[in-house]
Formats: C-alpha cells, structure tokens, sequence
C-alpha cells in the first residue's frame, strides 16, 4: 500500500479540526483532513457535530419556534394580532437542513481553496504517526503525518435502559427531526441540549416534561441566574422537575412509561416521545490502534498537557475529546492554537475565559467564576448586578425579563466573572470575555461609553454597582 506523506494529518472535521486544518494550510503546511460522516443525503458532510446535528440546526429551530412563540404569545403587547397562526413543521425541518447543508458545502469549499486534501472515512492512528483511513467504499489508504491531530469528538452518552431507536427513544440527532409536534415529550437531563430542544418543542404546542436527577437547576451557572431562568421557564409552561432519578423507559404501542424517583417516592409518566440528553462522551472509540502511546484517562479522553500535546512526539489532540468544556467555540481556539504551536509560532487557549451560552429564551451566559465559586475558593469579591427591567431598550422589546451580574477582585477590583441571563446575553457576554483576556477591572468597564437605548447598557450599569455607583438603580 502506497504511503502519502502529509505534514499535518487531522483526524475529525469538527470545529477543532476543521479549524486546527484550514490555520495549518494557511500556514504553508501540507496538511489532510479526515472525517467520516454523512448528511442525511448519504454524502459526506463536513463540520462535524455542530454543524450537522448540533450548534447549528438547533439554533435554526430554536429561531423558528420563537418566531411562532412570539406571534402566538408576545406580538399581542405590540399591538399585532394574526387569525389561525399555524406552522408547518416540514417547512421548518427543510429550512433547518438547507441552511445545514450550506455551512457543511462551505467547509468543502475552504478546504479545496486552502489546499486542505480530505479523505472520507474513518481514520485510525497507528504507532510511528502513520494513520489508516478506511473509506466509505470499503478501501483503505494509509498516510503519514509529520505531525497528528486528533479531533474525534463526542457523541450522546445512551442510558441502558432508554436506548436510541431514532424514533420513540432519541438524542439530540431525533429531537432535531421530529415530523410533527409530539403531544407529550420527555426529557431526561436539563443541561444545554435538554433546555433548548424541550424550549423549541414547547413553543410550538407540546407539552414538556424534564426530568433532572441533581437536586440543583443548572448547578454549573449563577444561583441567582439559575433561579431567574427557572422561574422564567416555568411561566413558559415547562415542567421541570429536580431530584427526579429516571431508572426505566418502556416502549409500549409508541409511548414511553418513564419510572422515575424524586422526593415524593416512585413516579412515573408517559410520554410520546423521549429526548435523553444525559451529557456527552469522547468519541475515541476506534481511534487509536495499540503501540500508539497516547493515553486515555478513564472516561475515555485523550489525555493532554496545556499545549494540548499528548506526550507523543508529533501527536496532538484537540476539542471534545480532551480535557475542558465540550463548546465548539473551545475546539475552534484549540486548533488554531495547535496548527500555529506546530508552524513555530505561539498558540495558547485560556480556558479560564471559555464563555458558556444556552440559548433558551430568555438566554443565559456567562464566563470565569461564579459568586459560590468564590466563596468556596475563600477569595474576596465583590458584585454589582442590573436588571433589564429597569433598561429602556429592553423594556421597548417587550423583554424585561434577567439581569447582568459583574463581579470583581474586592481588593484589585479584576473582573472574576460576569453573569446573565436576559434577551441576547450570548452576545453580550463577550464585553466579560475580553475585559477577563486583559485583565480588565470593573471600573475599566464603568468608565467605557455604552451607546443608548442599547441593551449592553446592562453591562455598564452593573459594573458600576459593584462599587455601588449605578445610575439607574438603587445601591
């Protein structure tokens, strides 16, 4: 078998890797991509889970359904009123796959204009940085990397007594194609792909129910902004129960009987359809062959120092099957920093400024260290918080609800965090993220002009409060 030498081989066309791919062309690096997924027209399709069945088509659904949602619950307020609303949910799902399509052809299209050679299949890294690619039409090719970068991804992790049958039981892969409004949908796991897809399912007339077996509703965020989200859903109509332990999922003539546990003792429900939304886990299964070196740990992550090298010489490893969150926002600085570290030129991804994003309505944000994060640590704060009540273009919105919180060193005055939950916080968030970058204060961010009526105003006026200055809010 004929061997093709490439200076930089990466395995998985995700974010990271098409990224990680694309930076080290650019670079003048001889550089291949493997990937062996398919659209659902049975060819390949690159970007990975993000943008086939993940990030992307969820953010499409979640704007049609909120345009619904709007005409049949807000647009009232505005004084604008439509007799027999209704929507075509095939039309929507076709709209959610166009737009798939034109984002996984526009990956095609920078590949060939980069000069980055794909292969379409599944890649295997073998000892001595040679990696095998079995393709889709049964043959296999072998390369040779200067440099390897593993970029495999994640997939849904299947609980053993719901398993995926892409029609009654499903992951976010179902839920995003579902042929009609389930009448009764259930989830288990009130994480990112549980809120939005049980958020986009309930708008447009289902009735959801999630089950969440932490005690905590979205532990990992703000309490206060977990508890503003909470009771903004609620008002929404979804059913979200905490300490709810699910242990059996019976398909019966296309209904699921759920058994699950909280505080009341043994309950159980029935469902049309089940979205299990339970986290995710590295897909390195099949990834490596033996004598390689690299190291997985025990939940099957590749394992890497902060330079995201696995201790081989020349393998590297990058995005959701390493260590951190698993955002694509993450892997797409990890392989540019990757691609720029081979090329000899610095690369560095500061995980501590990693901003988290769930885009229910209203949107919740947030980057660095939260106030009971804080307090753990022992580290001295201070808070300053505003809502979007008291904001005028917020209010002009018709979107009142949240609130931005800032909060700072109590003796440095360094911004540690910044919280939010409110309208458009996704991208509102990014004033924290590059305030955190360089190393930015509070006052920093209170002495910096804000337009008005602008909704970043939120940010501004928060900053202020934390040394109890605020304008337009008592101290």
């Amino acid at each position: 078998m004929a061997t093709e030498n490439f200076d930089v081989i990466v395995i998985g066309a995700g974010p990271a890797g098409y990224h990680a791919a694309i930076r080290a062309a650019q670079l003048g690096l001889k550089t291949a991509c493997i990937d062996a997924a398919l659209g659902k027209d049975g060819k390949p399709a690159l970007g990975g889970t993000c943008l086939r069945v993940g990030c992307i088509p969820s953010k499409a659904l979640l704007d049609s359904s909120r345009q619904y949602w709007n005409l049949t619950h807000l647009f009232g307020e505005h004084g604008i009123t439509a007799s027999n609303p209704a929507i075509d949910i095939g039309t929507m799902i076709g709209r959610k796959d166009k737009i798939v399509k034109q984002f996984t052809g526009g990956i095609a299209m920078l590949f060939k204009a980069n000069k980055v050679t794909p292969y379409y299949g599944f890649g295997q890294l073998q000892p001595g940085n040679v990696v095998t690619v079995k393709q889709h039409d049964g043959t296999t090719v072998e390369l040779k990397g200067t440099n390897v970068v593993l970029a495999a991804g994640s997939d849904s992790i299947e609980l053993p007594f719901a398993k995926f049958d892409g029609k009654t039981i499903v992951d976010n892969v179902g839920a995003l194609d579902f042929t009609e409004v389930p009448k009764r949908l259930g989830v288990i796991g009130a994480g990112v792909i549980g809120l939005e897809l049980g958020s986009v399912w309930k708008r447009l007339g289902a009735e959801v129910t999630i089950l969440e077996a932490l005690p905590d509703f979205l532990a990992a965020a703000d309490a206060e902004v977990a508890k503003t989200a909470a009771r903004e859903f609620k008002k929404q109509g979804l059913d979200i129960r905490l300490g709810a332990k699910v242990s059996k999922a019976d398909v019966k003539k296309n209904e699921v009987v759920l058994t699950y546990t909280d505080a009341k003792g043994e309950q159980t429900i029935t469902v049309d359809k089940l979205l299990v939304s339970v986290g995710r886990r590295a897909a390195t299964k099949g990834l490596l062959a033996d004598g390689t070196g690299v190291k997985l740990d025990q939940r099957g992550m590749i394992e890497v120092d902060e330079h995201c090298h696995t201790g081989v010489d020349g393998v590297w490893a990058i995005g959701d099957c390493v260590r951190g969150p698993m955002l694509a926002h993450k892997g797409f600085e990890e392989g540019i920093a990757v691609a720029e570290l081979i090329a000899g030129l610095p690369g560095h991804v500061n995980l501590d400024t990693i901003p988290w994003v769930i885009y229910t309505e209203p949107e919740i944000a947030w980057v660095g260290k939260t106030e009971e994060q804080l307090k753990a640590e022992g580290t001295p704060y201070k808070a300053g918080s505003f809502p979007f009540a008291a904001l005028g273009r917020a209010v002009a919105m018709a979107e009142p609800a949240g609130f931005v919180k800032v909060i700072a060193h109590a003796e440095t005055d360094r911004i540690l965090g910044m919280h939010l939950v409110g309208v458009n916080v996704s991208e509102l968030v990014h004033e924290g993220v590059l305030a955190m970058e360089f190393s930015g204060s509070a006052d920093d961010l209170a002495r910096i002009c804000h337009a008005h009526p602008t909704l970043s105003e939120a940010v501004h006026d928060a900053a202020m409060a934390v040394s109890k200055r605020a304008i337009h809010k008592a101290n």
